[in-house]
């Protein structure tokens, strides 16, 4: 299994995996063009895409799902209540993403591959916001961003990963600083709002095991945080946790695909 990120950050946000014969994209929250770019550099081919899984329903995550589903005659995975939703309607294959319930990802093309994915409620301010724990011959990749606070039953849910991506969203004296209305600031910090470096820290501690090979910090924002300071944080952390010389850790970007990570 492979993970790979397209786009990550509040402009929009979009991972590639891929499993044997089966290729899922895990939101697309960037434009149609933009979506079409980063896809381009990954190699694959014109309806190569089976299945596209949205984590919520905000733009930056959902914004050309439908659109992209229909492209690629692939089934489109979301809440319930997000079906009608214009980023996601023009899809013509739905299935119901039921948080806790796991899903079994098959390929049309044939063949025994299996990828299996949990979806895990967080706690967000765009209701249902989920998690995804995906698993392949034994193999487990995170996807875990727009968070509100750490939860420990949602780490007991997304155990064993391989490689982590992890939202690293905000840091406090950069956002007293920030442009942001006090309002702004308010939701992003709240308990329904982003993961703060420290915040994602305390969730570092409870999901790193001995599996972890690969920590990706994810949905940095360019006007509350700095790569730099989330990579100290995260360091800091594994450092606590004996295991800085068996994880490498990579910052996501906005504005470049990341490379293909073998989980």
């Amino acid at each position: 299994m492979k993970l790979q990120v397209l786009s990550s950050g509040s402009e929009g946000n979009s991972s590639l995996v891929r499993a044997g014969e089966i290729v899922a994209l895990c939101d697309a929250g960037l434009t149609r063009t933009g979506m079409d770019e980063r896809l381009a550099t990954t190699g694959l081919a014109s309806g190569a895409i089976e299945h596209v899984l949205v984590t919520h329903g905000h733009l930056d995550h959902a914004r050309s799902a439908g659109l992209l589903a229909r492209r690629e005659r692939a089934t489109l995975h979301c809440a319930l209540n997000m079906m009608t939703h214009a980023s996601v309607k023009r899809a013509r294959r739905f299935s119901t993403i039921s948080p806790g319930a796991e899903m079994v990802l098959t390929s049309e093309r044939g063949g025994v591959d299996e990828l299996r994915v949990k979806p895990v409620l967080l706690p967000h301010d765009c209701d249902p916001t989920v998690a995804f724990r995906f698993e392949h011959q034994g193999r487990v990749a995170v996807v875990l961003t727009d968070m509100g606070k750490p939860d420990e039953t949602v780490a007991r849910e997304l155990q064993g990963a391989h490689v982590l991506m992890l939202e690293f969203n905000w840091d406090p004296q950069l956002m007293d600083q920030s442009p942001y209305p006090a309002s702004l600031r308010r939701r992003i910090a709240g308990d329904r709002g982003h993961l703060s470096n420290e915040q994602a820290a305390a969730m570092l501690e409870r999901l790193a095991s001995d599996s972890l090979h690969t920590l990706v910090l994810a949905h940095l924002s360019k006007k509350t945080n700095r790569p730099e300071i989330a990579l100290e944080t995260a360091q800091r952390t594994l450092d606590r946790l004996g295991l800085t010389r068996q994880v490498r850790v990579l910052v996501a970007s906005q504005d470049q695909v990341g490379d293909s990570l073998e989980v």
